[in-house]
């Protein structure tokens, strides 16, 4: 099943600051929705632990995120794969960071993957839904990092 998502957030940070925390694996793990640990496995390249629910199906995933065409500050691609309980996928996706004035950055991303297994069974308009649910949590988390700077914050 493919699953495509995109859209544009505004932060209220500097485009170094967002550049930062979109790098920083500690930052990434307190911000992506069921994310348990993010370990550095190569340079760019992490090893993921999360626990999700999808619907009324829960379970554990495991996966690799990698990080490459990076033109810094300004925007990156991002590799994401993996496999658990709730099925497996793969996917990639784009940003680009955008100053739009002082402490204040517009992020574009589009992506897109496809998932299979368990968690596929859910069917495209309730997966299409949670994705944008979990998309939403991350820049609200993510907000917070810069309303609420924490030790490994941006």
């Amino acid at each position: 099943m493919k699953l495509d998502i995109g859209g544009e957030e505004t932060i209220q940070a500097t485009v170094e600051q967002l550049w930062s925390a979109l790098n920083d694996p500690l930052v990434l793990t307190r911000c992506i929705p069921g994310c348990k640990a993010m370990t550095e496995i190569a340079p760019d390249n992490y090893k993921v632990e999360m626990q999700l629910r999808v619907a009324a199906v829960g379970g554990s995933f495991e996966g690799e995120i990698s990080l490459f065409d990076k033109a810094r500050p300004k925007a990156c691609s991002i590799k994401v794969s993996g496999a658990g309980t709730l099925g497996h996928g793969n996917g990639s996706a784009n940003f680009e960071i955008i100053p739009e004035g002082p402490n204040v950055c517009r992020l574009k991303f589009q992506g897109g993957g496809e998932i299979g297994g368990l968690v596929a069974g859910v069917g495209q308009r309730i997966l299409t839904s949670v994705s944008k649910h979990l998309v939403g949590k991350f820049f609200t988390t993510l907000r917070k990092e810069f309303d609420n700077p924490v030790a490994g914050a941006a």
